[in-house]
């Protein structure tokens, strides 16, 4: 199946067949769908919505779809263009915009695209709202505009506003990071990265940038998910260069992978760990992360003084935690950074400045800060599925079987063992359950997940 239909929004690869891959006409109807569920819940007479695109090769097809199908819906279109996720996000608060739609796949390779859908607040759609705009889809329950109500569409560029938003924040400290005269490289994967990376980096008063896949046509150079084997390009950059770190994102930029002066990747997991034990130095309040992220962001969070709370995984469930709970900083393991002083999405340029500013302030190597931290390893394994096998009542057996440790059940199952845990959840995509399990030891987390997994079998 390559076309995906989810609550938060559309993802498919481009050409084939209607309904089964991510095709003009499928753009069309989940286009015309957003705007019609838009028009229903805005109380603005008219609808103005933000339409940013990463570099993909499919990017100018999708998005001229797109805004044209938003001007038939009588939408007018604040097109900004190439843009970061994390930009588009802040172009809708800034425009007044009654919602945003964001053309990228995130970390699929170059044969995907994707629209990401978000509300007046710049953020993601909660479940509910996009059941909804699925059923209008579904239903084609829409009516275009008459010639006299057409919308129309005004460009504009939100990069130097976003950045400029990233120096302004307390935590930052631009001079710092200019005194430090640090070397960076950067690998942007031929997408937004290759624009907004660099402009930021001078804007934080970084004078030696080394750069790898910086043109954003969107033809990477390599599998773009910014994970340790798809970066040993970058790993020998730090090298060669004497870089005094790296950094990876991904193709919209809101995830960061950061690499130590010695060329070894800091751990996509880390990144939320050492960014917010910087902010937890200086400012009061909780953390939250999802279920399958590390434990070592508790364990930090505690250190400080303060709570840690669990989400369901994505990122819609993180924000509304982190609103629940008060959290001064969230995100997920895979490196994404969401910092509610700037903007409640995850954000790579927050990132990296935040992570400049704890360097600079630190006097630390990435090397030295990472061994500052608990050490953990996690594994991440899956078991296929036959259709007679009820997913449901697995889960429930491994709750009842594993009772007498603490269990959470808002997202699969998550089984906290004192010194280890493991997280099993159905995907929703894949006739699969997914075993992620971290322990203090790679052998040991493999382990444990195995051993699940052939529980699992028995009960089948």
């Amino acid at each position: 199946m390559t076309l995906i239909k989810s609550i938060s929004g559309i993802r498919g690869t481009i050409g084939g067949h209607v309904g089964d891959n991510l095709t003009p006409l499928d753009i069309v109807k989940f286009t015309a769908a957003y705007a019609t569920f838009i028009k229903k819940t805005s109380q603005e007479e008219k609808i103005k919505i933000v339409v940013g695109r990463d570099a993909r090769i499919s990017g100018v097809m999708v998005h001229n779809i797109i805004t044209g199908t938003l001007m038939g819906m009588g939408c007018d279109v604040i097109d900004i263009g190439l843009a970061t996720t994390p930009t588009t996000e802040i172009a809708v608060t800034k425009e007044g915009a009654s919602g945003g739609i964001i053309i990228t796949a995130s970390h699929n390779p170059k044969q995907w695209n994707a629209m990401k859908l978000l509300n007046a607040k710049g953020e993601f759609l909660n479940a509910a709202e996009g059941q909804e705009i699925l059923s209008i889809a579904e239903a084609e329950d829409f009516s275009f505009s008459q010639v006299d109500d057409l919308g129309e569409i005004i460009q504009k560029q939100y990069l130097h506003e976003h950045i400029q938003s990233v120096l302004a924040l307390d935590l930052v400290d631009v001079e710092a990071i200019k005194a430090a005269n640090f070397r960076v490289a950067i690998d942007s994967i031929n997408s937004v990265g290759g624009v907004a990376i660099p402009e930021l980096l001078r804007a934080l008063g970084v004078k030696e940038i080394f750069e790898l896949h910086s043109e954003p046509h969107g033809d990477f150079a390599h599998n773009p998910e910014p994970l340790p084997q798809h970066l040993t390009e970058l790993s020998s950059l730090v090298l060669s260069s004497k870089a005094s770190v790296g950094f990876a994102v991904d193709p919209d930029v809101d995830r960061l992978a950061i690499y130590c002066e010695n060329g070894e990747p800091f751990g996509e997991e880390y990144t939320l760990v050492a960014i917010s034990d910087y902010v937890l130095q200086h400012t009061p309040g909780n953390t939250v992360s999802n279920l399958s992220s590390s434990r070592a962001l508790r364990d930090v969070t505690l250190a400080h003084g303060y709570n840690y709370f669990a989400a369901a995984v994505g990122e819609v469930n993180v924000v509304t935690t982190m609103k629940a709970e008060n959290a001064i900083i969230g995100g997920e393991g895979n490196g994404g950074i969401i910092y509610p002083a700037s903007h409640y999405g995850r954000d790579a340029l927050v990132g990296i400045a935040l992570f400049l500013t704890q360097l600079a302030k630190s006097g630390k190597t990435p090397s030295e800060l990472r061994a500052a931290y608990p050490a953990y390893f996690m594994a991440k394994q899956k078991m296929e599925l036959t259709p007679n096998i009820d997913t449901d009542a697995i889960l429930e057996k491994m709750k009842a079987k594993f009772s007498d440790q603490k269990v959470t059940d808002i997202d699969g199952v998550k089984i906290d063992f004192p010194d280890k845990w493991v997280h099993l959840r159905k995907s929703n995509t894949e006739p699969i359950i997914r075993v992620y399990s971290e322990a203090h030891s790679q052998e040991e987390a493999e382990e444990i997940g195995k051993q699940i997994i052939d529980m699992i079998k028995e009960m089948c």
